[in-house]
């Protein structure tokens, strides 16, 4: 595994940290072999469906840590997972995904009530302490994609005090997902703190550098990676039932 303190180092310097997520080992290969990449991060909705499975911890833990240590395995680059909201014992989850040679993680707090997500979060640091880990929490709040009818502000509120208790906690970042603008995005580094705050890139969203000018960070992709990936493979199934060719310029990635 690599050092655990290069991908803390990578949330602490000037620059936002981009990670593109991947979801299998060709696909890690892929990304890690781009010029300016400098961390690998999992996407867990991306994994389970490629092994069939719906998001949300309805894949096996055991699968999961399967394909992220295979990830981990395709390279040198310090990988972050997605462990969802821990699959019901974070702290044995994040043991187990270190040993699959992890630095980091997301994990969810799926708007449990606020002592209960602390716990979650704490239990996950000190799984990486007792493992002699500098363990990276990237914690993420639903507080804004499980808002519902809630006032936009009552959410940001939420969020902020979630994510002050995360980094309390150990957490060394808060992943604040949702299509964040300008203003959203101002106030959640105001309140939980500068290079403190993890985003998704989506579309509607502000691209890396707004981001990064803001205070932001890190900045990933969740499943739209994979997204595009499937999209890209779907229209080009449908040239080719329609008697087209392999482009031209089409490169051999899946050199393992």
């Amino acid at each position: 595994m690599v050092d655990a303190q290069t991908l803390s180092d990578l949330y602490a310097a000037p620059g936002i940290l981009r990670v593109v997520n991947v979801w299998d080992a060709a696909s890690a290969r892929v990304v890690a072999e781009l010029p300016g990449t400098r961390a690998i991060a999992t996407a867990g909705h991306g994994i389970a469906a490629s092994h069939g499975y719906p998001d949300g911890e309805r894949i096996p833990l055991d699968l999961l840590l399967a394909a992220v240590e295979r990830i981990a395995t395709a390279t040198d680059l310090p990988v972050t997972a997605d462990l969802d909201g821990g699959f019901g014992d974070a702290g044995e989850t994040v043991r187990r995904a270190i040993g699959a040679g992890v630095s980091g993680a997301n994990i969810e707090d799926q708007l449990r009530p606020l002592d209960e997500s602390v716990a979650v979060m704490r239990a996950a640091v000190e799984a990486g302490e007792r493992e002699g880990v500098s363990f990276v929490l990237n914690a993420r709040t639903d507080a804004l994609v499980r808002a519902g009818d809630r006032p936009r502000e009552e959410s940001l509120a939420d969020a902020i005090e979630r994510g002050r208790a995360y980094l309390d906690a150990g957490a060394t970042c808060v992943f604040v997902p949702g299509v964040l603008d300008a203003e959203d995005t101002h106030t959640l580094v105001e309140g939980i703190g500068e290079r403190r705050v993890s985003v998704i890139g989506l579309p509607g969203a502000l691209s890396a550098a707004e981001y990064e000018a803001l205070g932001i960070a890190r900045i990933s992709y969740g499943p739209m990676p994979q997204n595009v990936a499937l999209t890209a493979l779907k229209r080009l199934g449908a040239s080719l039932l329609a008697d087209g060719v392999i482009p031209a310029d089409t490169e051999k990635l899946n050199n393992f």
